[in-house]
C-alpha cells in the first residue's frame, strides 16, 4: 500500500480544468466530463488503475470501467475497492482534503456530478473544487445549488 498523492491530484486539477487532455475522451456531448476528469485526477495521485472486471481503469473512450466516468460507480468501486488500485470511504465534508471527492445531487435522490478538493480555506470553510462539464477551478462550493453533497476520502492506494 503506498499514499496517495493529493499534491499531484490538484497539480493535475489545474492543469487541465479549463481544457481537455487528448489523451482521454471529453465526454461532455454523452452525459458530461466531470467524473471521467476526477477519475484522471485520482489517477495523477494514484499511479496505478484497476484493471478488473469491475474495476477503474481507462484504455479509450469505448475501453473503460463504468467508475471512469459514471457517479455512483466511482463512488462505489473507491468506497468498496480492496484489490489494486486508490480506495476510500465515505466522509463528511469537513474531513476532507485536499485530493478528495465530492459528489452532489440536484434531485436529493441521485447523485450527478462529482468534483475534485483543490484547495480547503479554514477561516471561513469554504471548500474549493476543480470540475468538468461546467469547466471550474477554485470554485467555492457554495455556489452550486445542490439538495445533497457526499464525500469521499481517499485513504491510499494498493498495487
Amino acid at each position: 500500500m503506498k499514499e496517495y498523492n493529493r499534491k499531484e491530484a490538484v497539480k493535475y486539477a489545474k492543469k487541465w480544468a479549463y481544457k481537455r487532455n487528448p489523451k482521454y475522451y471529453n465526454f461532455d456531448n454523452v452525459g458530461g466530463d466531470c467524473t471521467s476528469f476526477v477519475s484522471q485526477c485520482i489517477y495523477a495521485g494514484a499511479g496505478i488503475m484497476n484493471y478488473s472486471t469491475y474495476g477503474w481503469y481507462y484504455k479509450d473512450g469505448y475501453n473503460k470501467s463504468a467508475s471512469w466516468s459514471g457517479v455512483e460507480y466511482l463512488y462505489k468501486f473507491l468506497t468498496t475497492n480492496e484489490q489494486v488500485g486508490p480506495f476510500g470511504r465515505e466522509e463528511q465534508l469537513n474531513k476532507l482534503e485536499k485530493g478528495d471527492i465530492i459528489q452532489l445531487s440536484f434531485d436529493g435522490r441521485t447523485f450527478g456530478h462529482t468534483l475534485i478538493i483543490t484547495d480547503i480555506k479554514l477561516e471561513n470553510n469554504n471548500i474549493l473544487i476543480a470540475s468538468h462539464t461546467e469547466d471550474s477551478y477554485n470554485r467555492n462550493l457554495n455556489t452550486y445549488r445542490y439538495n445533497k453533497a457526499r464525500g469521499i476520502k481517499i485513504e491510499g492506494v494498493r498495487y
